[in-house]
């Protein structure tokens, strides 16, 4: 695989300072759905030059359970004009849908004319031919859009695994999806993606005269590898392919890979990021362009996670001193992961020896050979809880501590500090922070994480009722 050190593309990009402001500056505080709602429309969802999106919603009977008639909503996501400009990372997971797998086909297409995404059901296992159905669809909606053949279509599906689509009622619906584009507002698409998300993700910037937007969706079964959930990042800024190919990789593992809900790895997750091709772009500034794709899926992975099936706190880790940043990652998906460090965040109960627990876990699983115990030093929400090998704890310090994890609360919980319905918006954009360094070499990171709560058990026993 290429990367960009090829292009000498590679320029730290340092890790952002602690903040509570959107992509445009604006603070990202909120009271209601509908002021969010009105933030989004005011200063995120133009789209760049080129595109138009389409959702409509039906009801449908899955074949595996009639006892559950349901509702799916499709997403159409057009350029212009079919373009060779493309890129796209997949789930790593051992059991892709049948999505990625056509989508892995589209890569080796000379050009792409539309994305198709359907929520509800995930495509993936499905009995009688998943990608079959999905072939089916897309050829019909190349049709519609009279398009060259089903090639041109990226198919994407989210939702329930192991149920097959139901191809007869998407098919049907297509000419409403159709008649529906538009070219105002990328808004319809980022709510018609959702899932068990509780409100749309829209990150943009104005760059190099040109424009990104970027929408994304997951709440659940959220630790990527390569890609995560399903994510649409939008240019009208004419790159070559090879390029946006090369810049997705390295972006998304800098942000998307970084963060994790519950550890668990989709078997539908998508990124792709396309150019319709409107306007010209001057490679001398590949580096501020690189930036501001950055910023975009940096805010879309604080978004996920903040959305998180369940989230009461929102967790972020950064990691110094590392020596490489493998090392790096691996610890602050340690600690964002350990079940323990997660209910305490939940009750805002500064039981800080897990957090070092779960930093030696995973050192000393991997690395047993770095000695850190008296080299690292350990902050949380900037106090210093560890340093020379030994806790620094007080009554002081942990009054500190849960003023800190209560000042994070994106809403006020209830029954012994665990469980409440969470807002349909994002309240703030305040973290739980933690930061290790490590001691032992110059590699840093940033990972993402959530709570556990009562909540996300909740939801996951209930998905398919």
């Amino acid at each position: 695989m290429l990367r960009l050190s090829s292009l000498s593309l590679r320029p730290r990009v340092p890790l952002l300072q602690p903040r509570c402001m959107s992509t445009h500056g604006h603070p990202f505080v909120f009271e209601s759905r509908h002021e969010y709602t009105e933030y989004l429309q005011t200063h995120q969802s133009r789209l760049p030059w080129g595109f138009s999106v389409a959702t409509t919603k039906f009801d449908f009977v899955p074949r595996e359970a009639p006892h559950l008639p349901a509702k799916m909503t499709m997403t159409l996501i057009k350029p212009v004009k079919p373009t060779p400009l493309f890129a796209a990372v997949f789930t790593q997971n051992a059991f892709p849908g049948a999505p990625v797998l056509v989508g892995r086909k589209r890569l080796h297409e000379p050009t792409i004319g539309a994305i198709l995404v359907n929520n509800k059901i995930s495509n993936v296992c499905a009995s009688g031919g998943g990608v079959a159905d999905a072939e089916e669809v897309c050829e019909s909606l190349a049709k519609h859009l009279r398009l060259e053949g089903g090639a041109q279509v990226l198919p994407c599906s989210t939702g329930v695994i192991g149920w097959r689509i139901p191809v007869d009622a998407m098919v049907e619906n297509l000419p409403k999806l159709v008649s529906n584009l538009q070219s105002d507002s990328v808004l319809p698409a980022a709510e018609g993606i959702m899932t068990t998300d509780l409100y749309p993700k829209i990150r943009s910037m104005d760059v190099c005269g040109g424009r990104i937007v970027g929408i994304a969706k997951g709440a659940g079964m959220i630790e990527p590898n390569m890609a995560t959930m399903l994510s649409y990042i939008l240019t009208d800024l004419s790159i070559p392919r090879d390029v946006l190919r090369q810049l997705l990789t390295e972006v998304v593992g800098d942000t998307y890979n970084a963060l994790s809900v519950d550890t668990d790895q989709s078997t539908s997750d998508t990124v792709t990021l396309v150019s319709s091709d409107q306007i010209p772009f001057d490679m001398d500034k590949l580096d501020e362009f690189k930036k501001a794709l950055h910023e975009v899926c940096l805010g879309l992975s604080e978004d996920i996670v903040r959305n998180g099936e369940g989230a009461h706190h929102v967790m972020r880790v950064r990691v110094r001193g590392a020596v490489t940043k493998e090392m790096a990652k691996g610890v602050g998906k340690s600690v964002v992961n350990s079940p323990l460090l997660k209910c305490a965040v939940a009750g805002n109960d500064p039981n800080v020896g897990r957090l070092v627990m779960a930093v030696g876990k995973y050192m000393g699983l991997h690395h047993k050979d770095v000695d850190i115990q008296r080299r690292m030093k350990i902050r949380m929400g900037g106090v210093v809880i560890f340093e020379n090998g030994e806790m620094v704890l007080n009554d002081e310090i942990e009054a500190k501590l849960v003023a800190h994890m209560r000042d994070a609360m994106l809403i006020e919980p209830t029954r012994g500090g665990l469980d409440a319905s969470s807002h349909n918006f994002p309240p703030h954009g305040k973290f739980v922070e933690m930061e290790i360094d490590l001691g032992v070499g110059s590699e840093e990171t940033q990972v993402l994480g959530i709570d556990l709560t009562h909540e996300y058990v909740a939801i996951n026993a209930d998905y398919r009722s």
